[in-house]
């Protein structure tokens, strides 16, 4: 596949660099900041674009506003976030919407090699990869350990279309079940979850992480 490495330590990019070669893929790009990235995504078109969380000039959260807009701009381009941290609202904002061709893996994961190339494949298929890590920390603010067995047979079904990306319309159409019977199935589920009502959270994003988190297939 065609890649573009974004990360502002030269040792890694070239590091990674090599690693992807030796596997086969061609890297168009390595670049150091979120602009060079997003230049580098409209003139190459990636199949997938590999960024950091914290790159110049404040590194706090510039890769994931990146991988925002890069999702926005060119949603066909599949984004794997590559990071030592998981910067909570960046996140939440990232995996709020359409999930298809995303990933969000810990740098530890890249001595796993074959399961770092693995991800990149199910991202340039249009699958979601999601570091364990990751997921135990998003919901780390959560204050019930509610898990799925709460749910309903029927909910853990729209649950799963929720984590497949459909939107509520779709997951109505696929379940030949009205709109309103989606929304009361989603409303049960946020609550047995026990999933915040504060607006700083997204409490569909949380519950799709909550299911791709418990869920061994997911």
């Amino acid at each position: 596949m065609r890649l573009i490495l974004a990360d502002d330590s030269v040792l890694l990019r070239e590091g990674l660099a090599r690693l992807l070669e030796d596997a086969g893929h061609e890297v168009v790009a390595a670049v150091g900041d979120a602009p060079a990235l997003l230049d580098a995504v409209e003139r190459h078109r990636p199949d997938v674009a590999v960024v950091d969380v914290r790159m110049p000039p404040t590194h706090t959260g510039e890769g994931l506003r990146a991988a925002l807009e890069i999702r926005r701009r060119r949603p066909e381009v599949g984004v794997l976030v590559l990071s030592q941290y998981v910067e909570r609202t960046y996140a939440t904002r990232l995996l709020a919407g359409d999930t298809a061709g995303l990933g969000y893996l810990l740098k530890d994961r890249v001595s796993e090699v074959a399961g770092f190339l693995d991800g990149l494949e199910r991202v340039r298929a249009g699958g979601t990869v999601l570091d364990p890590e990751v997921v135990r920390r998003l919901l780390a603010h959560t204050t019930r350990a509610d898990t799925l067995s709460s749910l309903s047979p029927r909910e853990t079904e729209v649950l799963r279309h929720l984590a497949q990306g459909h939107v509520n319309t779709a997951i109505a159409g696929r379940l030949h079940v009205s709109l309103s019977t989606v929304e009361k199935h989603i409303n049960a589920i946020m609550d047995k979850l026990g999933l915040p009502r504060d607006p700083e959270y997204n409490r569909r994003v949380l519950a799709i992480l909550r299911y791709l988190g418990d869920d061994p297939g997911g």
